[in-house]
């Protein structure tokens, strides 16, 4: 049979009250339609934990290949905008095997734990130069903190020259635009033209290392992916492409990760307190804050032949879009899921670095960044308080879940 269609879903998805508080949705969605399709675009959401799951353990069923996402066109209705099947577009997360399995061998290495640990003075340096102007100033908005140490962060893995931030933060937080599904045709054509100076950038560096490109492990990642261009491993395109994906994928999620981070802290000072003398449980903090406001609200799935999820039939050309922001709180995998508990026996087990095969190769610098920004900021504060005249606010996505401003007011220690 076919997916429930749930006809209000389409205005609610979209519409203002989800982008700021996506949950309730989310939870009715788990208990009524656990997968249902989106008028007639040929997506699906799929909601619980179980299912989301069994999609993951169903490579032979289901492509990470992003051919085509979810947009509201300019009628209103939802549509379905096509991506290109070739190129650049199916590297690392939205890739393949065998090709996802090369491309993370060449990413891994650069992103292993000791090369993370090792960049933690680094980290340091970057969260002390944006946070100790802010904190004597009395606070701000505390979206461009967050924003601009990811960027330095990605910029430093890849080995692109720190000079360049501004661009590299701009380019870091438009990551998720084009899966938005509330992009207008002016706002495309401004994603396209800004992608192309991207493309041309990033290509412009990875030619610069190949000269240089050795088996150095402390070289930088550009190097190695110019080193598997040289060898035959993988093809400019696909190289450029991972580059890219590394902006997106660190730049906008872990300053999404960080922005709620802090809004939590900003709206329960007895937490923030808690945290000020026990640092040590930040960690366990970090991890409740991704599971509960996952920075990736979800991402696709192509069906690749005839088959069934969930009791519902799927043709070839269907797409998922697996929720992780639901999965996170399914009351079916966690108990007392809407809370924040650091007292969680398995605190890592949630899906907002993804699960299985695909998980993100970036998480531990992604964790070192929101726990070093945290600590930072509890230890140089006396308290953190949301500004009382002017409101947070998210970015409009239905992807990402990142405070685009984050107005605070706080008290230096």
């Amino acid at each position: 049979m076919r997916a429930a269609l749930y006809s209000e879903l389409p205005d609610e998805l979209f519409g203002a009250a989800a982008i700021e508080d996506p949950h309730p949705l989310y939870a009715r969605l788990r208990r009524e339609h656990p997968i249902a399709r989106v008028d007639e675009t040929g997506v699906h959401l799929v909601a619980t934990w179980a299912l989301i799951d069994e999609v993951l353990q169903r490579e032979s069923d289901f492509s990470a290949n992003l051919t085509g996402v979810l947009m509201r066109g300019d009628d209103g209705r939802p549509r379905t905008f096509p991506l290109p099947e070739a190129g650049g577009n199916h590297v690392i997360a939205t890739a393949d095997e065998p090709a996802h399995a090369l491309h993370r061998a060449l990413v891994q290495p650069r992103l292993a734990a000791t090369r993370i640990t090792a960049l933690e003075p680094a980290v340091m340096g970057w969260t002390q130069d944006a946070l100790l102007p802010f904190i004597a100033e009395g606070g701000g908005d505390f979206a461009p903190v967050s924003e601009i140490i990811p960027a330095r962060a990605v910029a430093c893995v890849l080995g692109l020259p720190d000079a360049d931030v501004g661009r590299h933060r701009a380019w870091a937080m438009m990551g998720g635009s084009i899966l938005a599904g509330d992009v207008n045709e002016r706002q495309l054509i401004a994603l396209a033209t800004e992608t192309g100076r991207m493309v041309e950038y990033l290509g412009e560096h990875l030619d610069a290392m190949a000269p240089a490109a050795s088996d150095d492990a402390e070289a930088p990642l550009l190097r190695t992916l110019a080193r598997g261009v040289e060898r035959g491993e993988i093809d400019r395109i696909a190289a450029v492409g991972i580059a890219m994906v590394m902006f997106g994928a660190g730049g906008e999620s872990t300053a999404a990760l960080i922005g709620s981070a802090v809004r939590r802290l900003a709206v329960d000072a007895e937490l923030a307190a808690r945290l000020r003398r026990a640092p040590d449980r930040i960690p366990r903090f970090v991890e409740e804050v991704a599971r509960l406001e996952s920075p990736f609200k979800f991402h696709y799935r192509l069906v690749r032949r005839a088959c069934a999820l969930g009791g519902a039939d799927l043709v070839p050309g269907d797409r998922l879009m697996l929720l992780w922001a639901s999965a996170n709180r399914d009351p079916a995998q966690f108990e007392d899921p809407d809370g924040l508990r650091l007292d969680r026996p398995h605190p890592k087990q949630h899906m907002s670095f993804g699960r299985g095969g695909h998980f993100c190769v970036g998480a531990p610098l992604a964790r070192l960044e929101a726990r070093v920004v945290l600590e930072q900021l509890l230890a140089r504060s006396r308290a953190v308080a949301l500004d009382p005249e002017a409101s947070p606010v998210h970015a409009r996505s239905i992807f990402v879940r990142r405070l685009e401003r984050l107005p605070l007011v706080v008290e230096a220690a």
